[in-house]
C-alpha cells in the first residue's frame, strides 16, 4: 500500500505546479538560511557564510529539480511541459500550424472515408455461419461465366455432388401485396427449403422452412425481413401465423429474419418465399432462372467443388444433349458473388487515397525540416544549457504529437461526415444491392486503420527534423551565423521529397485521366436509340385477375392505349425487359434450313409492342415492323437485330428466313419479318448480342415495362402515368419511374466508373496542388538561402534572365525527375486498374503526354515567381544583409 499510496502524491504533484515550487522554494530558502546562520555564528563572513551553505545544499536549481523528481513521475512531468511548450510554439505559427493540420486532416479523411467503404464490403464478415465455408453455384455457357442454373439441373447438382454439405437455390421476384388500401408492390425472393439453414441463419421470431415446403403442392408460407415486419406490422409478435395475399394467393407468415440479416445477391427484398415447383419454367430443363449457394464439406476447396460440379455437368450434357450442351459449372467464394464489380474500383480509391495521404505526409514533414532549420540556434543553446538529446527529441515528439491528435481529430470527422455523404450518391437501386453497406461506419477496424495512419505520421512528424539535428550541428548551430549550412541541408532533403510528390500526383493524374476518358466514351457509345425524352416505368398486374394471354393482351392494349392518348405523350410502348440493362433472358434457337449439330444458338429474347421502336427512335434496316394484329391466331413472327443477321446470315437477306426451338417443334417456328439497327441491350461496356423481338400479343406477361417518349421534360409525367394505370385497375401496381438518361448515367458501368473518375480526379486535383506548393517552397527556400550568392553574380554583371534560368533550371530538373518517375508509376498503377478502363488503353500516350505538360507547367508557373523575385534582388542590399 505504501508504493501505491507514493505513486499517488507523485501523480497528484503533476498537477498545481505552481503553488508546489513555491512552497518547495520556501523551504529550500528556510534550509538555506539556517546553514547561513550557524556559520555566521561561527565567525565567517556574510558572502563566505551564503557560499558554503549553497555548496553544502547542492546548488538551489539541483536541489530543487531532486526533490521535484521524488515528488512527481518526471517522464510525465516533461511531457506536460513539452506539450505545453508545443501549444506556445503552434499557436506562435498561426500559418504553418493550421497548414499542417489541414493537410493532415485531408488525408487522413479521404484514407479512412475510403477505407471504411473497403472495411463494409470486403472486410467486414458476412452475417452468416462460417461465412469462408460458402460459395456461389453457376451453370457457365461461352458468353456467360456464371449463368442461372435451371431448376431440373439444381436437383440433378444436388444429388449428385459429393463435395457440398448443403445446396440450395434462391432467385429474385417481386410480389403484389393486396391489402385494405390497394395492391402495393413488394421486393421478394423464393428460396429452396433448406437455404436459411445453409446460410446458418436463425429466425429471430417464429421458424425457418420445413423440408419438403418448396415442392409443389406444399403450403405456401412466406419469412419476412425485419424491414418489413416494422414497416407493416409494427414490429408486433403476434405476426406468425398471420394470412398474407401475394400476387392473388394466400400465404401464411411463419417467421422474422433477424435485423442484420442481408443476402446482397437478392436486393432488399422484403418477402422470402419458397420457390414455386409448379411454374412452367422449372418443368423444362432448359428455363434458367436459379442461383445456387452451397456450404462447403469440411476440407474441401473450392477447386475440388468446381472439378466435382464439372464432372456432374458433364454427365448432364451427355444425358440431355439437347439442353446441355456446351453447359459447364462455375464455383466461386460468396464473399466475391456479394462483392461483385465494387472489389475493383474500392481497391482503386484506397490506392489513391493512400497516394493523397503521403503526398499530404510528405508535405508536412517538408515544413516541419525547414522549421527545424529555422530552430537549430535554439537547440543548440538547449544543449548547451544541459539539455539530453533525449529531453531535445522528445520536444520534436510532442510537437508531432500534437499536429497529430490535431490533424486527426478533425479528419475522423470530416471522414465520418464524407461516409454519409458519399454513401447518400449510391443511387437507390444499387444501394439495394450492396446492403453490407449498412455497417458502414467508424467500428473497431476503421478506428484501429485511423490509429495506424496517426502512430506513423507521428513517428514521421517527430523523428524527420529530430535525425538531421545531430550532436554535431547541434553545436555548430551555437557558433554558425550563415545560413548555408541549412540551406544546402534542406535543398538536400527537400528536393527528394518534392520529387516523391510530384511522381505521387503524376500517377494521380494519369489515372484521373484515363477514367474520365473512360467514362466519356462510355456515356459517348451508340445505344442504337434516342433516350431524350423517355421515360419508363415498371408494371405488375396481378397473375390471379390476368394470368390467361387473353386478358394479358386487352390488358396491355388499354395500357397502352390510355397512356399514348395522355397530353405531352408521343409513343407509348411495352417491352419485358428494358434496353441499357443486361444481356440475359435469353432463347436458344435453331433455323430452319440450315445444318445443325446441337449447338446452342444464344439470343436476346424481348417481348414488345408493336410501337416499340417507333417509340424508342431505333432505326428498321429492313422489313416491317409488328403491328397488332400479330396476335396468337396469326402466324409467329419476329423481328431480329444486326448482329444476329450478320452473325447467321453472312451475305443473306434474313427477312422470310424461319426458326424455331432446338427441337423445331412446330408450335414454335417463327417468320423474319423486319430487321432492326442494334439496340444495346446490355450496359454499356458490354458486348451487343444476336437478339430477337417478339410481338407481345403473340407471348403476353404479366410483368412487362412501360416505355413513353413525351414533348415534354420526361420524369414530370410519371405521377400522371402511374395514376392512369392505376385508374384502369387498382390491383396493378406500377413502380421504377426514372428518364431513360438517368437509368443510363446510373447503370452500373456508368456510375462506378464516374465515382471512380470523380474521386480519383479529387485526390488528383489536390495532388497536383499539394505538389505544386511543395516545389514553391523548396524554390523559394532556396532562394532565400542565395540571397548573397545571387547578389554577387549581379554584382558581377549577370543579367535577370540568366537569374531566372538559374532557378528554373533547378526547378526544370525537379520536376522533369518527378514527372520521369511518375511516368514509370503510373504505367504500373494503370496497369492494375486496366479493368475500370473503357475505349482506351492504360498506357495512352496523349494522357501520358497531356497529365506531363500540365504538370509541367504548373511546376514552372509556380517556380516563376521565386525566380522573379530572385532577379529582382538589390545586390547591395544582398550584400549588406550578409
Amino acid at each position: 500500500m505504501k508504493p501505491l499510496r507514493a505513486w499517488a502524491r507523485r501523480l497528484a504533484g503533476l498537477f498545481g505546479h505552481g503553488r508546489r515550487d513555491s512552497e518547495l522554494a520556501a523551504e529550500i530558502h528556510s534550509h538555506l538560511q539556517l546553514h547561513i546562520d550557524d556559520n555566521l555564528r561561527a565567525g565567517m563572513s556574510p558572502e563566505q557564510a551564503r557560499r558554503d551553505a549553497v555548496l553544502k545544499l547542492g546548488g538551489m536549481d539541483p536541489t530543487m529539480e531532486e526533490y521535484r523528481a521524488r515528488t512527481t513521475v518526471p517522464v510525465l512531468e516533461h511531457l506536460l511541459q513539452d506539450g505545453r511548450f508545443a501549444l506556445r510554439q503552434l499557436r506562435k505559427n498561426p500559418v504553418f500550424t493550421s497548414t499542417a493540420i489541414l493537410m493532415l486532416a485531408l488525408g487522413v479523411c479521404a484514407s479512412v472515408a475510403i477505407f471504411a467503404f473497403v472495411d463494409a464490403a470486403l472486410i467486414q464478415p458476412l452475417p452468416y455461419r462460417n461465412p469462408s465455408r460458402l460459395a456461389g453455384v453457376y451453370e457457365s455457357a461461352p458468353k456467360c461465366p456464371q449463368c442461372n442454373l435451371s431448376y431440373q439441373d439444381y436437383l440433378d447438382w444436388k444429388k449428385l455432388n459429393h463435395v457440398f454439405v448443403s445446396l440450395e437455390a434462391y432467385n429474385n421476384t417481386g410480389f403484389i401485396v393486396t391489402t385494405a388500401g390497394g395492391a402495393q408492390p413488394a421486393h421478394a425472393a423464393r428460396v429452396s427449403a433448406g437455404f436459411f439453414r445453409a446460410l446458418g441463419v436463425v429466425t429471430a421470431l417464429g421458424r425457418d422452412f420445413y423440408a419438403g415446403e418448396d415442392l409443389a403442392g406444399a403450403r405456401r408460407t412466406v419469412m419476412l425481413s425485419d424491414a418489413m415486419w416494422h414497416k407493416r406490422y409494427g414490429g408486433k409478435p403476434d405476426v406468425v401465423g398471420q394470412p398474407v395475399t401475394l400476387d392473388g394467393a394466400p400465404y401464411t407468415v411463419i417467421g422474422v429474419l433477424p435485423r442484420d440479416f442481408h443476402f446482397a445477391p437478392a436486393g432488399s427484398a422484403e418477402y422470402w418465399a419458397t420457390l414455386d415447383a409448379s411454374g412452367q419454367c422449372e418443368q423444362r430443363r432448359g428455363c434458367h432462372n436459379l442461383y445456387g449457394v452451397a456450404r462447403l464439406k469440411d476440407g474441401v476447396s473450392l477447386q475440388a467443388a468446381l472439378a466435382d460440379t464439372t464432372l456432374i455437368a458433364r454427365q448432364l450434357e451427355r444425358q440431355y444433349p439437347d439442353t446441355n450442351r456446351g453447359q459447364g459449372a462455375n464455383v466461386a467464394p460468396l464473399t466475391a458473388v456479394i462483392t461483385g464489380d465494387i472489389r475493383p474500383i474500392l481497391l482503386v480509391l484506397l490506392g489513391g487515397a493512400a497516394l493523397l495521404l503521403l503526398i499530404a505526409c510528405v508535405n508536412i514533414a517538408s515544413l516541419l525540416l525547414v522549421r527545424s532549420e529555422s530552430r537549430r540556434r535554439e537547440m543548440a543553446v538547449r544543449s548547451a544549457l544541459g539539455a539530453s538529446r533525449v529531453r531535445l527529441v522528445s520536444q520534436f515528439v510532442t510537437e508531432g504529437l500534437v499536429l497529430v491528435a490535431c490533424g486527426g481529430l478533425l479528419g475522423l470527422i470530416s471522414a465520418a461526415w464524407s461516409m454519409r455523404l458519399l454513401s447518400s450518391l449510391i443511387p437507390a437501386e444499387m444501394a439495394a444491392r450492396m446492403p453490407f453497406l449498412q455497417t458502414l461506419g467508424l467500428n473497431g477496424r476503421v478506428s484501429a486503420f485511423a490509429f495506424a495512419i496517426a502512430l506513423l505520421a507521428a513517428m514521421l512528424f517527430a523523428f524527420t527534423p529530430a535525425l538531421r539535428l545531430s550532436f554535431a550541428e547541434i553545436r555548430e548551430g551555437l557558433v554558425e551565423g550563415s545560413r548555408g549550412s541549412a540551406g544546402n541541408t534542406w535543398r538536400r532533403v527537400g528536393s527528394k521529397l518534392v520529387v516523391l510528390e510530384l511522381a505521387t500526383a503524376m500517377v494521380l493524374l494519369v489515372g484521373a485521366g484515363l477514367l474520365g476518358q473512360s467514362l466519356y466514351r462510355l456515356l459517348h457509345v451508340e445505344t442504337g436509340f434516342q433516350p431524350d425524352h423517355l421515360v419508363t416505368l415498371e408494371v405488375a398486374a396481378p397473375p390471379s385477375s390476368y394470368g390467361k394471354d387473353p386478358q394479358a393482351v386487352a390488358l396491355a392494349r388499354q395500357i397502352v392505349s390510355r397512356v399514348a392518348n395522355m397530353p405531352g405523350v408521343k409513343h407509348a410502348a411495352l417491352v419485358s425487359v428494358l434496353p441499357v440493362n443486361f444481356n440475359g433472358n435469353t432463347d436458344w434457337i435453331r433455323f430452319v434450313g440450315k445444318p445443325y449439330s446441337g449447338e446452342h444458338n444464344e439470343v436476346n429474347q424481348r417481348d414488345v409492342s408493336s410501337d416499340i421502336f417507333a417509340t424508342l427512335g431505333a432505326r428498321l434496316l429492313r422489313g416491317r415492323y409488328f403491328t397488332d394484329a400479330d396476335d396468337q391466331s396469326k402466324p409467329m413472327v419476329a423481328i431480329i437485330n444486326q448482329t444476329l443477321a450478320r452473325k447467321y446470315f453472312p451475305g443473306e437477306d434474313p427477312i422470310g428466313k424461319q426458326y424455331g426451338d432446338i427441337s423445331l417443334s412446330p408450335k414454335s417456328i417463327r417468320t423474319i419479318v423486319g430487321m432492326v439497327d442494334d439496340i444495346r441491350e446490355g450496359q454499356l461496356d458490354s458486348d451487343i448480342w444476336p437478339a430477337e423481338y417478339l410481338p407481345f400479343n403473340q407471348s403476353p406477361d404479366t410483368y412487362f415495362n412501360l416505355i413513353v417518349r413525351t414533348s415534354q421534360e420526361g420524369e414530370s409525367i410519371l405521377p400522371s402515368l402511374s395514376a392512369t394505370i392505376r385508374d384502369i385497375d387498382r390491383g396493378i401496381v406500377a413502380l421504377g419511374g426514372s428518364s431513360m438518361e438517368k437509368r443510363i448515367l446510373d447503370s452500373p458501368a456508368a456510375y462506378l466508373r464516374r465515382s471512380s473518375a470523380w474521386l480519383v480526379g479529387g485526390f488528383a486535383a489536390l495532388a497536383l496542388l499539394l505538389g505544386v506548393v511543395g516545389l514553391y517552397g523548396v524554390v523559394a527556400y532556396s532562394v532565400s538561402q542565395r540571397t548573397r550568392e545571387i547578389g554577387v553574380r549581379m554584382a558581377l554583371g549577370a543579367e535577370p534572365g540568366m537569374v531566372h534560368r538559374l532557378i528554373l533550371k533547378e526547378a526544370g530538373w525537379l520536376t522533369a525527375a518527378g514527372i520521369f518517375m511518375g511516368l514509370a508509376g503510373s504505367l504500373a498503377a494503370t496497369t492494375l486498374m486496366r479493368n475500370l478502363l473503357f475505349g482506351i488503353q492504360s498506357w495512352d500516350v496523349i494522357t501520358l503526354l497531356v497529365v506531363a505538360a500540365v504538370l509541367g507547367a504548373a511546376s514552372l508557373l509556380a517556380s516563376y515567381i521565386p525566380a522573379r523575385r530572385a532577379a529582382s534582388v538589390n545586390p547591395v542590399d544582398a550584400l549588406r544583409a550578409e
